[in-house]
């Protein structure tokens, strides 16, 4: 009996084991012929002018052959990521029963404990959650590849596919972001900082951290010695030696906001294994010398806006003798480039900085801004009679920019802003989007805010307002009342007030436009009608829900930055509503077309209106409130700002490009602080965008409108005009 129960146990046992096994094992892929196989040619993605700005597919990077990685790169990444590799069989006992001490001792999965051979099983074949059927999972899968390829074979594959950070896949693609050159020339140093980024690209990359960068540099050029795979002169020689990094990585981020909004347009056509696996090739309408000049705009002028809202102090505090120590890892700066920096020494008037590798000074008027100290609290406090001491003290970890570079390099204080924006720029006649950027750095943040966010215009929204005025047969000079007024509905009263709190009286309408006054446009829509408003809204493009009551007036819908922008192409376009078109054709790797956008123009209000609006929205930017959007050429727009400043918005055009900017906090409850209006936080953005856009195109003008004839307003109590209603005779 004792014997029959061991057995039906025993059986029990392995049916249970047996089926744990099935379960967990039924989806690991089969590694035949691994390494013979070729990833899947992907989708090729193209700008306006042929350059190619991104690729979608499983295997990023450029694939390099074995034979053409420098042996002291392959030494580095065996010493510091799997020191046994051409010992063990996939699985390295010893590391693993370190990793088990480690994640006992900090009871979670903490410690990895994974070879190289492991490492490339999870790369290909499974998910990166530290779980431990995925443990056991790659472990298998480990000792299948390490029994099907060579040790060289695995290299190959782990090396062309492992991650390096700032969007570099395989140690090829790392090498030219890096330090501007193929994998195949870098020198020992050069490939002992790669080596060290695998463990944590964005912890050890020198562009975020240069401190760590090279402390983790040192680690492995230690373990390459202890391996005995280099000599102590050798070692101390790669430690000395200057490494000069490349600037090439920032003209890759320039792209990626536009890149995945192509992408979702790709997926509403194909399925994910023909975009990933298809061959694909897409030529989209971006403009490269645009789209940087939106990002460069963008950035600059988010950090201009927080920089107004008050200094947060340092960003972290290192040992002033271990920064003293002789940097060997720099950064050839150019004038405008922003980098960490270490205080070294400071006084009333001037602080000593090393920044990349270089000593600079940073002098008091150069950080005058930071007088005002914005606190943990909330609270902003203004220091009389500021002194650099008062705000920075040696060690401290700061951003600066580099000022001036020649005999002496100077340097401004910077701030990495918390305040996020979104910049889309659209041609007019055809709706091809020539720069979207969806916020201040794709790297902290992939939500595309130009495409998807959407906020409240406040005053942008206007012009559509007084659009439906002047197609009632209204002129730019009728005038309306700027007096107080108040609505009530129900047990509330609403009570619109203008942006200064004061009224004007008898205005016209071009200067209330101008002027952006609140009180003025709620009394035209109340007489122009809601329906009449919002009907001309969505004739222009505008698909997001509207409110029906005359809150609209002074722009209470949600709105994003693309759909707004393409609303206002009907002024700059003679009355045309555009489509927004991000991608012009698609082909396959034979060459057809697949999918094709061409400009799609219909008819939404009479070119007279079209022109009848540009023409006020020229007197806001010549003398109203979006005066800082002037570019020396003509130009048409319109500030906007919502409630308590929580959004700032600029939208302008010319004849050959119509631009948006939002400005904001994610978090929608935040203000920008006082005065933060759009024509103060994001017309100057736009300008600066605008310029450089523009730069080489010849200057235009605008379309006059016709002159202006008497004529009935259509739909209005004609009784009514005699004073009582808020339109008058002219």
């Amino acid at each position: 009996m004792k014997i029959k129960f061991i057995l039906i146990t025993v059986l029990v046992l392995i049916a249970f084991l047996t089926g744990a096994g099935f379960a967990l094992f039924r989806d690991i892929p089969s590694i035949k012929d691994f390494g013979k196989l070729k990833s899947p040619e992907g989708t090729k993605v193209y700008a306006e002018d042929g350059t190619l700005i991104g690729e979608f597919k499983i295997q990023k990077g450029i694939y390099i052959p074995y034979k053409q990685i420098p042996k002291h790169l392959i030494d580095a990444v065996i010493a510091v990521e799997d020191s046994r590799f051409w010992k063990h069989k996939g699985i390295d006992y010893i590391g693993i029963g370190r990793a088990l001490v480690t994640d006992i001792f900090h009871m979670q999965l903490k410690e990895g404990g994974s070879t190289i051979t492991q490492q490339l099983a999870k790369i290909m074949f499974l998910t990166p959650e530290k779980t431990l059927s995925r443990k056991i999972k790659e472990a298998y899968l480990a000792v299948k590849i390490e029994k099907e390829l060579s040790k060289e074979k695995i290299l190959e594959l782990y090396l062309n596919n492992v991650y390096f950070g700032h969007g570099a896949y395989g140690v090829e693609m790392a090498s030219r972001i890096y330090f501007g050159k193929s994998v195949t020339k870098i020198t020992l140093p050069e490939a002992a900082l790669l080596a060290g980024l695998i463990k944590a690209p964005n912890t050890y990359s020198p562009y975020s951290d240069l401190v760590k960068a090279k402390q983790r540099q040192e680690i492995v050029l230690e373990r390459m010695e202890n391996e005995e795979l280099i000599t102590p002169q050798e070692r101390k020689k790669a430690s000395q030696e200057v490494i000069h990094l490349s600037s090439l990585r920032i003209s890759t981020e320039n792209y990626n906001y536009f890149l995945e909004y192509v992408r979702k347009q790709l997926e509403e056509s194909f399925d994910i294994e023909k975009i990933y696996k298809g061959n694909l090739k897409v030529y989209t309408t971006l403009e490269p010398q645009v789209q940087i000049a939106a990002q460069k705009a963008l950035q600059e002028g988010l950090r201009d806006v927080d920089k107004r809202t008050g200094w947060r102090g340092p960003i972290g505090k290192v040992s002033i003798k271990e920064e003293e120590k002789e940097e060997k890892v720099s950064f050839t700066p150019s004038h405008g480039d922003i980098s960490r920096g270490v205080v070294l020494s400071v006084s009333n008037t001037h602080a000593i900085i090393k920044a990349r590798g270089v000593k600079g000074k940073l002098n008091l008027q150069d950080a005058q801004w930071a007088s005002k100290i914005l606190e943990a609290s909330g609270k902003v406090k203004i220091l009389k009679n500021f002194k650099l001491t008062d705000i920075l003290s040696p060690g401290d970890v700061v951003l600066v920019r580099f000022k001036s570079i020649g005999k002496e390099i100077l340097f401004s204080l910077e701030q990495e802003p918390e305040i996020e924006g979104a910049l889309v720029a659209i041609e007019p006649q055809t709706g091809y989007i020539r720069a979207l950027v969806g916020g201040y750095n794709f790297q902290r943040g992939e939500f595309n805010r130009a495409a998807y966010g959407k906020r409240q215009p406040g005053s942008a929204f206007k012009p559509f307002v007084y659009a439906s005025a002047i197609e009632k047969g209204l002129t730019p000079e009728d005038t309306i009342l700027d007096e107080p007024i108040s609505y009530k509905s129900g047990l509330k009263e609403w009570s619109p007030s203008n942006y200064d709190g004061e009224f004007w009286g008898e205005i016209t309408l071009r200067r209330a436009l101008a002027y952006s006054r609140n009180v003025p446009t709620v009394r035209l829509a109340e007489t122009v009608g809601i329906d009449s408003i919002i009907n001309l809204a969505q004739k222009a493009g505008i698909k997001s829900e509207m409110p029906t009551d005359l809150t609209l007036a002074l722009g209470s819908l949600s709105i994003s930055p693309l759909e707004l922008t393409s609303a206002f192409a009907v002024f700059a376009n003679g009355g045309k509503k555009i489509k927004p078109i991000a991608i012009k054709y698609v082909t396959d790797s034979s060459g057809k077309v697949l999918l094709q956008n061409e400009p799609q123009l219909e008819d939404a209000i009479s070119p007279q209106v079209a022109a009848t609006i540009t023409d006020m929205l020229k007197d806001v930017v010549s003398y109203g409130t979006g005066g800082r959007a002037n570019i020396g050429r003509p130009v048409a727009g319109k500030t906007g700002t919502s409630n308590e400043f929580r959004d700032a918005w600029f939208v302008g055009y010319t004849p050959q490009l119509v631009a948006g900017v939002w400005v904001g906090y994610d978090d929608m409850r935040k203000s920008l602080g006082h005065g933060e209006a759009g024509g103060r936080a994001s017309a100057p953005i736009w300008a600066q965008f605008m310029k450089e856009a523009l730069s080489n195109r010849e200057v235009q003008n605008f379309s006059p409108p016709q002159i202006f004839q008497e004529k009935q307003v259509e739909n209005l109590d004609d009784s009514s005009l005699q004073g009582t209603n808020p339109i008058l005779r002219r």
